[in-house]
């Protein structure tokens, strides 16, 4: 008998309203954002992205999570790994008595019929969808609908003998489940590139050829079993981890046309090369509101919330590093005093265990504005707390 697969809600949404709201909600980003998404208070002036923090998918994934435990109260619940990337939510969920596979001490081996499974937002591989089938696990499925959206595009590009090259982070839970769709189909083949500069190496072999070996060893894991650069790079197809930058993937899939056309053609260059867009709508949303926060308003620096693991936080740091002194932190502890605040380096791997940096004499004296945003996998409590306390060290 086939197990049972919940993917669209377990039917108790109102049953867990009220305690998701207790859980996240935040009354100081409501005012906020009735205030023009501004907010004054003595010399401290913070100005709020548009778009920031929990997008759709990871709403419903956490919806899902807590509908799930209300749902089997007397089942074990489990999560392939962490369901979003923001540790004050997964460590609430383990407090509802949802253990993480990914957790020490968990053994996967051990699930059976009588256990519930939680597939995260990001999706898992179709070896370890297999693997929970055949342990006849009851799933519940919360895969975000922009990373299925990706997943379709990846296995039309199998089907039709295109390599899919993905532009993402090989060790990341999505880039991986992404790239396992592509080997469900004979000849399917794959190649992660983290930026332009392995963009770059890809281009110059479907320019020029050169050493396989070589480059098979550059991309080590990035490359899908048995990828032959001389068959494998004559006919590509780009597709990215939904919570990249959105100029950089658009900047790869340039790219590798441009290459493609070099090496083929323009007349022929729809039989060697395609691409859709597989941009996440809620993360360009929230890239495209700190550029328009940063244009629109001459700030003292940025705040950046979100779990250091956090893709998507990092890319929206890593745009406003470029223009104002900015601060990627993860909760509002990170904020230790007026002249002391962790934080994560800009541009580090967001898959890198990194240590917190220390900067020191980090707010500004006098009048001081400060811009503010949320990755999207942040809860509205989370950003308001570190409201509170930028106002709290702002008096002091």
């Amino acid at each position: 008998m086939p197990p049972v697969i919940f993917r669209k809600g377990l039917d108790m949404k109102e049953a867990v309203a009220s305690e998701l709201a207790a859980a996240y909600h935040s009354k100081i980003v409501d005012a906020v954002r009735e205030g023009g998404f501004t907010r004054q208070s003595g010399r401290l002036s913070i100005f709020l992205a548009r778009e920031f923090g929990f997008c759709y998918g990871v709403d419903r994934a956490v919806d899902y999570a807590y509908q799930t435990r209300k749902r089997f109260p007397e089942k074990r619940v489990f999560l392939t790994g962490e369901i979003i990337h923001n540790p004050h939510v997964n460590d609430r969920l383990r407090a509802q008595g949802i253990r993480l596979l990914t957790d020490p001490g968990e053994d996967a081996t051990t699930l059976g019929a009588d256990d519930v499974v939680i597939l995260p937002a990001f999706g898992v591989s179709i070896g370890e969808l297999a693997r929970l089938e055949r342990q006849g696990c009851t799933l519940v499925d919360t895969t975000c609908g922009s990373v299925l959206n990706v997943w379709k595009n990846v296995r039309r590009y199998a089907q039709d003998g295109f390599t899919s090259v993905i532009h993402g982070k090989v060790a990341h839970e999505e880039t991986r489940a992404t790239a396992s769709q592509a080997t469900q189909f004979p000849g399917g083949q794959y190649l992660i590139v983290r930026d332009e500069r392995e963009a770059a190496i890809v281009c110059d072999f479907i320019r020029h050829g050169g050493d396989a070996n070589a480059l098979i060893g550059h991309f080590g894991e990035a490359a899908s079993p048995g990828f032959d650069p001389h068959r494998d790079l004559t006919r590509v197809g780009c597709a990215n981890q939904t919570t990249m930058l959105m100029s950089e993937s658009l900047t790869i899939g340039e790219m590798l046309r441009a290459a493609m056309t070099d090496r083929y053609g323009g007349a022929d260059i729809a039989a060697h090369f395609r691409a859709f867009d597989t941009i996440c709508s809620a993360t360009q949303e929230r890239q495209d509101a700190v550029v328009r926060l940063l244009d629109e308003q001459p700030l003292d620096l940025v705040v950046v919330i979100g779990g250091y693991n956090s893709s998507n936080t990092c890319n929206l740091a890593r745009i406003c590093a470029d223009r104002v002194p900015t601060f990627h932190i993860a909760d509002p502890g990170c904020l230790v005093s007026p002249v002391e605040i962790r934080h994560r380096p800009i541009g580090q791997p967001s898959t890198a265990a990194v240590a917190e940096a220390i900067t020191h004499n980090w707010l500004p004296h006098g009048m001081l504005r400060v811009g503010l945003t949320a990755g999207a996998s942040t809860p509205n409590n989370i950003v308001g707390e570190v409201i509170e306390r930028l106002e709290a060290l702002a008096q002091g």
